[in-house]
């Protein structure tokens, strides 16, 4: 990207930082919250009729534009953590969360990453949300599925390197890069990102015949695609298109349809970190480039 694009990012995002947004999750009511990372509301929506769980889709702002962001944003400083176990596969969990400030921090990328894909299948969070539920009977859980943030494992785009395993949003190798250079086209993009969303949906309905109580289904952010002349998901990048997700409830009840096989090692294996995040490297990721 040229300098005066850089520019013009950055001085959107000098003034997300100075602007509060976006609603916590904690203000709503749930019982379970299904995190689907990197959904856009519009997306979601867009798919509810094919499955009978799925409720009518609303939105709501989210608190942060990149995970970074939200999970920040979200749950830091908030008393509520203390009652709330978070089972996720998001990599920033290890840089951005204390622990112990949590009933149970359950980061499960760092035990069930597919190298293959270059993501957490999200089987694994199904599996283990569902155990915590059962053992511990939480006040609230939160279930972080990748989903459907690339990379799009059942239509994968060449190119896309996946994920880093190191608290980091993306490889540079990634459909934001691509769309940005003309790469690719917007349509295959959007039928790759909403295949992605289809693989996970499968296990949210699975999650939601084995828990009980009141499931909700957001995400921690959604993604741009040329919005405001922006793609991907930029950290404090209050545009609306990327700040929208979704939010739709659900009456849950544990039917036991479902036995978790996933356990963690004893010893988890632990690939910290990884050296501090900068602004100029998460928008390189994204093609931002000086």
């Amino acid at each position: 990207m040229s300098r005066l694009g850089t520019a013009y990012l950055r001085a959107i995002q000098a003034v997300g930082r100075r602007l509060p947004y976006g609603t916590n999750v904690f203000e709503r009511s749930w019982d379970v919250l299904v995190v689907l990372d990197g959904c856009r509301a519009d997306l979601l929506a867009a798919v509810a009729d094919d499955y009978e769980f799925l409720p009518e889709v609303g939105s709501l702002r989210s608190v942060g534009s990149a995970s970074s962001e939200w999970l920040q944003n979200s749950f830091v400083g908030h008393p509520e953590t203390e009652r709330t176990v978070m089972v996720t596969g998001n990599t920033w969990t290890d840089r951005y969360l204390d622990a112990d400030s949590f009933a149970a921090l359950d980061e499960v990328w760092k035990y069930a990453w597919d190298d293959d894909h270059g993501t957490v299948p999200p089987d694994a969070i199904t599996d283990r949300a569902i155990v915590h539920t059962r053992e511990s009977r939480p006040e609230r859980l939160v279930a972080h599925y990748m989903q459907p943030h690339h990379p799009f494992v059942p239509d994968p785009l060449d190119g896309d390197d996946g994920l880093i395993r190191a608290g980091s949003h993306s490889n540079t190798g990634n459909p934001w890069v691509a769309l940005r250079q003309n790469q690719v086209s917007a349509d295959r993009v959007w039928d790759a990102y909403r295949a992605n969303l289809a693989y996970v949906l499968n296990e949210v309905e699975s999650l939601c015949e084995n828990v009980d109580g009141r499931v909700a289904i957001t995400a921690d952010h959604g993604n741009l695609f040329g919005e405001w002349g922006l793609y991907g998901h930029p950290m404090e990048t209050p545009v609306p298109a990327l700040i929208t997700v979704p939010w739709a409830t659900i009456a849950a009840s544990d039917r036991q349809t479902r036995t978790p096989t996933l356990q963690p090692p004893e010893s988890l294996p632990v690939s910290r970190v990884y050296g501090d995040d900068t602004e100029s490297e998460q928008l390189a990721a994204l093609g931002y480039r000086e």
